[in-house]
């Protein structure tokens, strides 16, 4: 008799398996039980009849208590009502931990009771397919960039400076110096990029944000690719082929999941480079029409302001060309006009918002000097930085996805807080 897991059950039809499970619910009726079982890797439902079992294991399926842990033996058989499309007659049980009082039952429960069990609530169906739909993006960002010549590259997370200022990162001591949590491992890879040419960086970062909105984080996952001798318009094409394969690749592998969270899929469907793009101005422009006649030229986009110009298109859109006064130090000014940088924000359908920032960096020695200078940056801090446009600079070009965003916005979440395991919020640094 095989040991396997309910992933791989369709590879044993017909044939009599063991596997370890977890009970998530179970009905009765007098001569037949029915147990809903996950495994870590999916859940399938086990069937318990009566006169084909033991007496002593139909009266352990009839009382087994949620989240009670066990070997479950079985025949795997077809099952076309369910999702997954098989199921187990069961032939016999042998528990391992029975558990009591499990604090997350089959019925509502508010956010803030989740949260604080969110140790367990990582268990229930949601919840997993939620962290699988996480694991695919990030397998296929590894698979996009390892298959296109990108060598990843670990930034620090501990600094001594910081990539657009210093405002809203954490500070602590670095035995006599003053550092700070990474906001972004952008700097870095820059010098990376002038080391391999295609690089790519996957890890955390922390913003000391005071926000609570649904799309922010105190600690949050960044992917972030460096490229040399890429300017601004390559730099586009490979973010919407990179967004677009990450999309397809959880269409693929992701149907359960996808099923699980009801996700209507006919708008991820519609994910293929080319992305539309518009500019900064036309972006004020479509604002304007759209009854924002507040905003003015020179003034950042907010979440209904990115959620506005994304109900205009079917697929991620690219806003490019922002205001240099509102973008960070080292983006490179716009060949025909000072007043606005090579740089591009992409804002995800269905009002979820940016999910990548990239530009073009500056690659000239002496308007970077100018920059320090306007930005109040001390030549000390951020010296190494300055020597990459000293010793062989050439064009380059950068972006960082934010994986929990980018996550919510493919899974269908509403909020941030479901798309990473253990979610650092304004108020919230437990469990």
């Amino acid at each position: 008799m095989k040991t396997t897991t309910i992933s791989q059950a369709p590879n044993y039809h017909e044939q009599t398996v063991k596997i370890g499970a977890w009970l998530t619910n179970k009905r009765s009726s007098g001569k037949i039980a029915f147990l809903q079982l996950r495994d870590g890797t999916g859940f399938i439902q086990g069937v318990v009849v009566k006169n084909d079992v033991s007496e002593e294991t139909f009266q352990l399926a009839k009382n087994i208590t949620q989240e009670s842990s066990m070997y479950i033996t079985g025949k795997i058989v077809e099952d076309a009502r369910s999702p997954f499309g098989y199921e187990l007659q069961v032939s016999d049980i042998e528990l391992i931990h029975e558990a009591h009082d499990y604090p997350i039952t089959p019925k509502e429960h508010g956010t803030e009771f989740l949260m604080d069990h969110r140790h367990l609530w990582l268990r229930s169906k949601r919840q997993h397919a939620v962290m699988k739909i996480r694991n695919e993006i990030i397998r296929a960002t590894y698979q996009f960039f390892n298959d296109n010549g990108y060598v990843k590259i670990d930034p620090p997370i501990l600094t001594g400076s910081s990539a657009e200022g210093t405002t809203e990162l954490f500070h602590t001591k670095y035995f006599d110096e003053e550092a700070y949590l990474s906001q972004s491992g952008q700097l870095y890879m820059e010098a990376a990029a002038m080391a391999f040419g295609k690089v790519f960086s996957f890890g955390p970062t922390f913003r000391a944000e005071k926000s609570k909105t649904r799309r922010h984080l105190i600690e949050f996952w960044m992917i972030e690719p460096e490229m040399a001798f890429v300017e601004h318009e390559e730099s586009l094409e490979i973010q919407e082929n990179y967004v677009s394969f990450v999309v397809q690749s959880v269409l693929k592998n992701c149907k359960l999941e996808l099923q699980a969270l009801d996700r209507d899929i006919s708008s991820l469907e519609k994910v293929q480079a080319p992305f539309p793009r518009i500019t900064y101005d036309e972006a004020i422009e479509l604002l304007k029409e759209k009854g924002f006649t507040d905003i003015e030229w020179g003034e950042d986009f907010g979440a209904p302001h990115e959620t506005a110009i994304a109900e205009s298109f079917d697929k991620p859109v690219f806003i490019t060309n922002y205001p240099t006064g509102i973008k960070a130090f080292y983006m490179k000014p716009h060949p025909e006009r000072e007043d606005v940088v090579l740089c591009a924000d992409l804002i995800a359908p269905e009002g979820y918002g940016e999910i990548i920032g990239g530009s073009q960096r500056i690659d000239d020695l002496e308007l970077m000097e100018q920059r320090y200078e306007e930005h109040g940056l001390t030549g000390e801090a951020y010296q190494w930085y300055l020597e990459l446009r000293k010793y062989g600079s050439v064009p380059h070009s950068g972006f960082g996805l934010g994986l929990e965003r980018t996550v919510a916005w493919i899974a269908g979440v509403d909020h941030v807080r479901e798309t990473i395991p253990f979610p650092r919020l304004l108020n919230r640094l437990y469990p």
